[in-house]
């Protein structure tokens, strides 16, 4: 038998293993004790708060835009949309299925919208829909319990005042799309993500990264279903965990006049077409309106798909900015340069008359003039007033084409204006090698007589337009356009401020412009002007009416009546003016799309748009003007009865006066 010793002995070298392995199992959990709570403690410690904590994005209020007279245009509104965060969605068969009975929504659609996020990280929420009624609101606050990862979120939205007036100036915001990522990331040195919105036209594009702010955060804490307890704020529990506020985007005060807004908008109630309204003397534009237009408010809230298919659907394209992504043949407008050109040039003098009869032949070709009968003997006043197409083409016969192009970009036409707003197109005024480099043929001398009166290759933007007249009635100074006066803050810190800028100053003679302003007076302010009956009172405007062919004509067509004629052939009405006459302050543009006549189409929207001006900003002017253009036509009318008594009572004396005798 052994002894206890021995015993004892026997085991010790098992005894001192197991002590071994116990130590070091020890030594091993000490040291991952260590390794956790030690050497990775820290990053431990933020895996602990990304399950205990939730970081919630406070998105940044967009700045607000102001017209000229401080009258908000585009401001904010709190919004109600459904979200899911993919991390915290469990049992997602059913709760998708009750949250679309909810939502009155497909499970499809609620699916699809999940796998267009699926790439984003899922603690991310995903907005399944927006603008949710107060009922849906309800309904999933109160089956929050049962829908664990749905949660209604509050979104700032853009609100839009006057709705489809001026949208194109100001444009829309709209979530940034996949493509866009990349590119806007780049451009803007930005961490845009999938569901981010940023401004996708006009202003709100344009001047995006001062409107749009800085988004902050805050740390909220969070059970297992993702759902919150309580916001956090740093303190012994959570050191280093610090919430940033979001900082408002900066506002812009525009150059725009809101009144001069919505009587252009209304003036063209029913027509296809735009105006623009410039101030002469600093380049800031009024006004900026295009029709048909669109709700950039459908935007924020978010697009239906009947919504969205009404504007890509309508033929008028309502997107389109008619007042610089559209150009037009000027038609008659055009005819002012032509008449610089030709003063300049000294082709002719102001007063100086030439026989111009219904027809200009040119070799083998005729061109008419407007009128069948045609005009007789004319001067450049008279060609304005009359708008006479033979005229016009005496005097092209013998400048060079290049000559015209050379005064008519002196003005600005045929080529971007730079304004500050996206997708500006330039126009065009041809010269003799474009043509050759365009076509391979050498320019004729026919195509003056065409381009003279604002046909052939001629384009331009409603906006050269009103800067180039602008530019006559300041007497040839060329400016750029200015849409915003000021970028400021809430605090109302100025941040950015804009003055007039000169692009050029045109060489032409005072001569001249004296010439052809009068010439523009007369077009609406005599009786045989083609826009006398649109000339309204209290603004004293002088101008020029334009009728643009859009199809070529024969001249049997040529003298049909345009009304008749199918919608999409009709002629473009086009006027361009500025007022009042001996002090110009404002110059208007507008263009109807297959309006037949400048005169009738164009017009009265000018005339409106400038006696909204005048009212507001020259009250006595207006009052005086109105007094004098009241008693100057009583005075007209006097004088012409008159002179129809006076030849009546000529007539009746010649028929009663013998007749002279064979003796006599």
């Amino acid at each position: 038998m052994f002894g206890e010793e021995e015993v004892v002995k026997s085991h010790k070298g098992r005894a001192d293993i197991l002590l071994t392995l116990i130590t070091l199992c020890f030594g091993i959990i000490l040291i991952r004790l260590w390794y956790l709570q030690i050497y990775q403690g820290d990053m431990l410690y933020q895996y602990s708060l990304n399950n205990r904590l939730r970081k919630e994005v406070i998105t940044a209020p967009r700045g607000m835009i102001f017209s000229r007279n401080n009258q908000l245009l585009v401001h904010n509104i709190p919004r109600f949309d459904a979200i899911i965060i993919p991390q915290y969605l469990v049992n997602k068969k059913q709760t998708l299925e009750k949250l679309s009975k909810i939502l009155d929504m497909d499970v499809k659609d609620i699916e699809d919208t999940l796998a267009k996020f699926r790439g984003q990280a899922k603690y991310r929420p995903v907005r399944i829909k927006k603008n949710l009624s107060k009922q849906e609101v309800a309904i999933i606050e109160t089956e929050n319990e049962k829908m664990p990862g749905v949660q209604v979120e509050t979104f700032i939205s853009r609100e839009y005042r006057d709705a489809n007036v001026g949208s194109h100036l100001l444009g829309y915001i709209s979530e940034i799309s996949q493509s866009q990522l990349p590119k806007y990331i780049k451009r803007d040195n930005y961490d845009y993500k999938l569901g981010d919105f940023i401004g996708q036209a006009g202003v709100e594009e344009e001047f995006d990264h001062y409107l749009r702010g800085d988004d902050g955060y805050q740390f909220m804490e969070v059970d297992a279903r993702g759902r919150m307890k309580r916001v956090i704020s740093s303190n012994n529990l959570f050191a280093g965990i610090e919430n940033k506020p979001a900082t408002p985007g900066e506002n812009i005060r525009l150059t725009i006049d809101r009144d001069l807004q919505l009587t252009a908008f209304n003036a063209l109630e029913g027509k296809v077409g735009s105006v623009v309204a410039i101030d002469v003397n600093t380049g800031e534009v009024l006004s900026m309106v295009s029709r048909p237009s669109y709700d950039p408010t459908q935007f924020s809230r978010g697009l239906t798909s009947a919504y969205w298919a009404s504007l890509v659907n309508d033929e008028n394209n309502p997107l389109r900015d008619r007042t610089i992504q559209e150009h037009y043949p000027p038609g008659s407008t055009y005819k002012t340069f032509t008449a610089i050109t030709a003063l300049e040039k000294k082709l002719i003098k102001p007063d100086e008359e030439l026989m111009c009869g219904p027809t200009f032949k040119l070799g083998r070709r005729t061109f008419h003039d407007w009128k069948k009968n045609g005009h007789g003997k004319t001067d450049v006043y008279k060609s304005l007033r009359s708008s006479v197409d033979v005229y016009f083409y005496k005097l092209a016969a013998q400048f060079d084409a290049d000559d015209l192009a050379h005064y008519a970009k002196m003005f600005g036409l045929g080529a971007k204006t730079e304004i500050t707003l996206p997708r500006e197109t330039s126009g065009w005024i041809p010269t003799k090698e474009w043509k050759k480099k365009r076509f391979g043929v050498e320019w004729q001398l026919g195509e003056n007589l065409i381009h003279a009166i604002g046909q052939g290759f001629n384009l331009v933007t409603p906006l050269q337009l009103a800067l180039s007249y602008a530019a006559i009635a300041n007497n040839g100074t060329v400016y750029r356009p200015q849409i915003i006066k000021e970028i400021f803050t809430n605090s109302g810190e100025v941040v950015k401020s804009f003055e007039p800028e000169v692009v050029s100053k045109a060489e032409v003679s005072q001569e001249t412009l004296d010439a052809v302003k009068k010439g523009l007076y007369e077009v609406v302010n005599e009786r045989k002007g083609t826009a006398w009956w649109y000339r309204g009172r209290g603004i004293r405007m002088a101008g020029k009416t334009g009728t643009a062919q859009v199809i070529s004509m024969t001249s049997k067509e040529l003298f049909s009546k345009c009304e008749e004629m199918p919608y999409r052939n009709r002629h473009h009405g086009l006027f361009v003016a500025f007022a009042p006459f001996d002090n110009p302050k404002i110059a208007v543009a507008a263009i109807v799309e297959h309006g037949c006549h400048g005169s009738s189409a164009g017009a009265p929207i000018v005339r409106d748009v400038m006696e909204t001006y005048m009212k507001k900003y020259y009250p006595e002017d207006y009052e005086r003007y109105a007094k004098e253009d009241k008693a100057a036509y009583l005075e007209m009318l006097r004088k012409e009865k008159e002179e129809k008594l006076k030849k009546e009572a000529e007539a009746a004396a010649e028929e009663n006066t013998p007749a002279p005798s064979d003796d006599e």
